[in-house]
């Protein structure tokens, strides 16, 4: 027989990693029998320090969190790690190649990776990666890393899980005009330069010094980015303008190397701390739920409706959008006026 969601959960807070597992796979294939048990974890969430990683491809990523993994268990610290890897959009299917890159992690107690894919999701992070860090922060990990697939302009998503934001850069890649482009300088808590002993190496880091001098609210400037007036002193809504804002630190490592991972794990520290000191994190917490109950809600009520409409009629709606017969606006329109009539006929 089987172990019921609530089994699982309760050995998972426990201590038992092959439950925690087997929670894990049943978030991310059935969130609905997995609702029960996120339940029963979620007061236990709210404890481990939840750190977003992000970048191009090829900056190193994976070996990067490998290293910060084995730094904080040098400290005592036990660390969980969701690894997102892309999905074929042809196939469906993933390489889920983390593991092979975190293999010198492989046998450590205090550390539990998990690779995921992405199934399309938007920013490369599938629905289900937040109930998952929920659940190793319930199972007792100090630090738990998500590292994304670096592929398009929504990574900032990652913003919207984490405490601390990494993004990772590496020279010779010429992607510093495209990271200010998405947005995702905007996103960085703290910004690393890896593979920083490749020649390169130091223009990049002035080409971020650079950005970051430009436009940081530390200098009480705002830019223009794509037709919207952006501060990124918004992004921490301090009521205390007296506290110093936090300016990402650019660190520079050689992650194969392990050169520079203590340094940039200090200044990770460091972030939490300026949270903690600032009054900050319930603020930023705050944010973080608003969004989430906003897309849940979304996700759910579309689901309610498509549930509602008869057999066929979005196809049919397709139909005359592809024939010109209907606008797109139109469409939906129509569509939602069908759901409004069974709705009320129910």
């Amino acid at each position: 027989m089987k172990p019921s969601a609530l089994d699982l959960a309760e050995a998972a807070v426990a201590g038992n990693r092959r439950a925690l597992a087997q929670l894990l796979t049943l978030i991310e294939n059935n969130a609905e029998r997995a609702a029960p048990a996120m339940s029963r974890l979620y007061s236990h969430t709210g404890r481990a320090h939840i750190i977003g990683i992000t970048g191009a491809p090829g900056t190193g990523k994976s070996t990067l969190v490998a290293a910060m993994a084995q730094a904080w268990r040098a400290e005592g610290k036990t660390v969980g790690i969701i690894a997102v890897d892309p999905t074929s959009p042809f196939t469906g299917g993933a390489i889920l190649g983390d593991r092979i890159r975190m293999r010198d992690l492989s046998g450590d107690e205090g550390v539990f990776i998990r690779s995921m894919a992405t199934r399309g999701a938007l920013g490369g992070l599938a629905a289900v990666t937040l109930d998952q860090a929920r659940a190793l922060d319930a199972a007792g990990f100090d630090k738990v890393l998500i590292e994304t697939v670096g592929a398009g302009q929504n990574e900032v998503a990652v913003a919207r899980l984490a405490q601390t934001t990494l993004v990772v850069e590496a020279p010779g890649l010429g992607d510093e005009v495209q990271a200010i482009k998405a947005g995702i300088l905007e996103i960085a808590d703290v910004l690393v330069v890896n593979k920083a002993d490749r020649p390169g190496a130091t223009q990049t880091v002035r080409a971020l010094r650079t950005m970051i001098e430009t436009g940081h609210p530390a200098l009480k400037t705002r830019w223009m980015h794509h037709g919207q007036m952006i501060g990124v002193d918004d992004r921490y809504p301090l009521e205390d303008q007296d506290v110093a804002l936090w300016i990402p630190p650019i660190v520079e490592t050689v992650a194969a190397d392990g050169k520079g991972v203590d340094l940039l794990v200090s200044k990770i520290e460091e972030h939490r701390n300026y949270l903690e000191t600032a009054g900050l994190r319930a603020p930023l917490e705050r944010a973080h739920l608003e969004v989430e109950l906003m897309n849940r809600l979304e996700a759910r009520l579309l689901k309610r409706l498509l549930e509602r409409l008869p057999e066929g009629v979005l196809s049919e709606m397709v139909t005359s959008v592809q024939q010109r017969t209907r606008t797109p606006e139109q469409a939906i329109e129509a569509l939602l006026s069908q759901a409004e009539v069974l709705a009320v006929e129910s």
